[in-house]
C-alpha cells in the first residue's frame, strides 16, 4: 500500500470540508470521500476503505480522538493511517497526537494550495521514500 490514492476527511465545518475536498481532488487528484462527524466516519471508512484518514480533533459529539478509537474497532484489522487537522497545536497537544498513533498533524486553518502535498510528504515519510 504505497500510492497514496483515497482519502477519507473527517470535519464538522462545512466550509472547510468543501476546500479541503476541492484542494486535494483538483489539485492532488486524490478521490475524496467526506465525513462530517465520527459516526459518519465509521460507515464511510468500512465502505471507502481509504489510504489515509484526515481527521479534525474538535468535532460535536465524538471528537476526533474517540473517532480513531472506534475506526480502528471497526476497520476490520485495517489499521487506519490517521493525520489530525486541528487548531489545537500546541506542543503537549501534538505529543498527544502523535501517541496515539498520528502520523502526523496538519493545523488549522491550512493553505489549500499547499494541502496535497502537505499530505503527500506525510505518507511519503510514513513509507520511507522520503528519507
Amino acid at each position: 500500500m504505497d500510492t497514496l490514492a483515497k482519502i477519507l476527511m473527517i470535519e464538522d465545518e462545512p466550509d472547510i470540508r468543501a476546500i479541503a475536498k476541492l484542494a486535494l481532488e483538483a489539485v492532488g487528484g486524490y478521490t475524496v470521500e467526506l465525513a462530517e462527524s465520527g459516526a459518519d466516519a465509521i460507515a464511510a471508512y468500512e465502505r471507502f476503505q481509504p489510504d489515509l484518514v484526515l481527521l479534525d480533533v474538535m468535532m460535536p459529539g465524538m471528537d476526533g480522538i474517540e473517532t480513531l478509537r472506534r475506526l480502528r474497532s471497526a476497520g476490520g484489522g485495517r489499521e487506519p493511517a490517521v493525520v489530525f487537522m486541528t487548531a489545537k497545536v500546541q506542543r503537549h497537544e501534538i505529543e498527544q497526537y502523535l501517541a496515539l498513533g498520528a502520523l502526523d498533524v496538519i493545523s488549522k486553518p491550512f493553505d489549500p494550495m499547499t494541502l496535497s502535498t502537505v499530505v503527500q510528504q506525510i505518507w511519503d515519510r510514513r513509507n520511507g521514500a522520503a528519507g
